[in-house]
């Protein structure tokens, strides 16, 4: 096998990965984690802002 043989097949590997992950990444098993994870950021400024809404102690009187 020469150099041009070897960078076909690299080439066929790595084509099979890319659609390997195209599908696992539109597949309806991943749907729910990956809305989870969109939505994870909102969760956490919904809570920051609860939290800010409390007044602030006055340590310093």
């Amino acid at each position: 096998m020469d150099y041009g043989t070897w960078r076909g097949v690299f080439s066929l590997i790595i084509l099979a990965i890319f659609i390997a992950i195209v599908f696992w990444a539109f597949s309806r098993r991943s749907k729910k984690q990956f809305d989870e994870a969109a939505n994870s950021i909102f969760e956490d400024e919904a809570s920051s802002t609860t939290n800010s809404d409390k007044p602030e102690s006055k340590k310093d009187e």
